[in-house]
């Protein structure tokens, strides 16, 4: 697997305090990467690591292959970001906030138009700045992370201070990105419910440590649904069902069935009572995400 960012041992110190702590981070080619954690996690002392606006006190990041240190204009030539809130010149339009940025990038005029398209801010190309809402604010400011045709797009929390419209607005803009343009995404955020719809990948960080990396679909399948059996003589009743080849566990005075079909519970609760136990109780218990997330970083672990 080709990975865009990778590092390794990333670390921050502050004096005694320790921001980032051993950081191993790989996000594949193509991919929606959700950087996931609370508030104070050292997700955006990582990004300023990775734009080359903090050093490390250990480790090394790699970007496109290649050490951030040792060729860091060309590598971030290749990298667009919106990092906080955007700034700009309130008493300029849009246009002319971006074509002074332009002028900077050596880009032709005509990328312009295009990343106002992009973003959907066309009608408003001509109206200053002043008057913007912060959603077209963000919006602005990621058109101009996409000036340059980036390869890489690093956003840290886009969604932050949006209304439930721009938010979605937001959100849809995000996954067009890998598909159309071929561009791989970091998207920092806290709250889950946003990673959860626009990331193919995850990675959650809590305390500087990153505790959980892989795919949204490997995240959502710790929140499986078990069935838990309240029964009679419960450590043997777990034996007697695996003796019958059924995939069973045995927590807390419970027998539990780990994403099992109607069928899978009907055959159990069947073969128990055949064999002579007193079934008390069946539940069904799923786990949210929210939950599967509560207990990573207030753990600090992996569940």
């Amino acid at each position: 697997m080709e990975y865009i960012v990778k590092t390794e041992g990333l670390t921050k110190t502050f004096g005694k305090e320790t921001a980032v702590a051993g950081l191993h981070m790989n996000i594949p080619k193509g991919e929606i990467y959700g950087f996931l954690g609370p508030n104070g996690a050292g997700k955006t002392t990582t990004i300023r690591m990775l734009l080359g606006l903090a050093k490390p006190t250990e480790g090394t990041v790699r970007i496109f292959g290649r050490d951030l240190q040792q060729e860091r204009i060309q590598i971030l030539q290749k990298v667009g970001s919106l990092v906080e809130n955007p700034s700009y010149y309130p008493h300029l339009t849009a246009y002319e906030n971006l074509e002074a940025l332009r002028k900077i990038l050596g880009v032709p005029k005509a990328r312009i138009d295009e990343v106002l398209e992009l973003v959907r801010l066309t009608d408003a190309a001509h109206k200053k700045m002043k008057g913007f809402s912060l959603g077209m604010k963000q919006r602005l400011g990621i058109a101009a992370s996409l000036l340059h045709q980036p390869e890489l797009l690093i956003l840290d929390e886009p969604t932050n201070g949006l209304d439930p419209l721009g938010i979605i607005e937001m959100r849809e803009l995000i996954k067009r990105l890998p598909a159309e343009y071929g561009m791989t995404v970091l998207i920092s955020s806290h709250l889950l419910s946003e990673i959860d719809q626009m990331a193919t990948t995850v990675g959650v960080v809590t305390k500087g440590k990153m505790i959980f990396q892989d795919s949204i679909a490997a995240m959502r399948q710790l929140a499986k649904q078990q069935v838990s059996l309240k029964v009679s003589s419960s450590e043997r009743a777990w034996r007697s069902l695996l003796a019958k080849g059924m995939k069973a566990d045995y927590e807390d005075g419970l027998v539990r069935l780990a994403a099992p079909t109607d069928e899978m519970v009907a055959e159990a609760v069947s073969h128990l009572a055949g064999d002579g136990f007193s079934i008390y109780r069946v539940e069904e218990e799923k786990r949210s995400l929210e939950d599967i997330f509560l207990q990573m970083t207030q753990g600090g672990q992996l569940v």
